[in-house]
């Protein structure tokens, strides 16, 4: 019988690997905000054989998939005006919505990384004219390379960790997921800027005409987004 709060890294892989079903059902809920951190761990918890690697990938899988179609669903036929109350999820909307725009497809595969989009971006989507049929097909393959990725990262982890130490429960060895993990969150936070800076409005010099198909597309959107 492992205590109620563990104290160290062996016993808390033990308490996963007793409550399986719960830590499945927890991943798919994370899972469907896409979160990176917990994502990372589960992968580094099935090197440990916490759980199983197939089944926590299936898992992440279909999390991430289920909650953008929830929220793009719930962009598409509710709108997003009830959100202003929170202005920082309000502008994030508004940023994944002018990237969107731009680069529909690749928005979809790569909104799940950036910080501070990866879990509203598909309210966007909703609001946006991205059809449903194209954004289902789009987005079940994101979910999947997402996954795929962000798992198999967290387990190869806990490979390479094992080959350094012998001991998984030993202060190095947190210290280092710690370490792995701090740097997946400044990894994202990057990715964030760098997406904040790709929809910033264009300089005067290259802003479409005002009476250009484009520009008119562009205050539609707006409109939509800020209600």
């Amino acid at each position: 019988m492992t205590q109620l709060f563990p104290t160290d890294l062996a016993s808390f892989l033990t308490i996963i690997r007793e409550n399986g079903e719960i830590a499945y059902s927890l991943m798919f809920a994370w899972a469907s905000s896409h979160s990176l951190i917990l994502a990372l761990f589960a992968g580094y918890a099935a090197h440990a054989g916490a759980l199983n690697f197939t089944a926590l990938i299936a898992t992440c899988w279909a999390g991430s998939f289920f909650g953008d179609v929830f929220r793009f669903w719930i962009g598409r036929y509710f709108g997003i005006n009830w959100l202003k109350r929170w202005p920082r999820i309000h502008g994030g909307i508004n940023k994944a919505a002018m990237l969107a725009e731009r680069h529909s497809i690749l928005m979809i595969l790569l909104h799940r990384y950036p910080h501070a989009i990866r879990g509203i971006a598909a309210f966007a989507y909703g609001v946006s004219k991205l059809p449903w049929p194209l954004f289902l097909i789009v987005n079940f393959v994101a979910a999947g390379i997402w996954a795929v990725a962000v798992v198999s990262t967290g387990f190869a982890f806990g490979h390479v960790s094992e080959k350094v130490l012998s001991d998984a429960s030993s202060t190095l060895g947190v210290v280092m997921l710690v370490l792995f993990l701090a740097l997946s969150w400044w990894l994202s936070k990057k990715f964030d800027l760098a997406a904040e800076r790709t929809a910033q409005p264009q300089s005067p010099a290259s802003k479409n005409p005002p009476g250009s198909e484009e520009a008119r597309r562009e205050r539609r959107l707006r409109k939509r987004v800020d209600g």
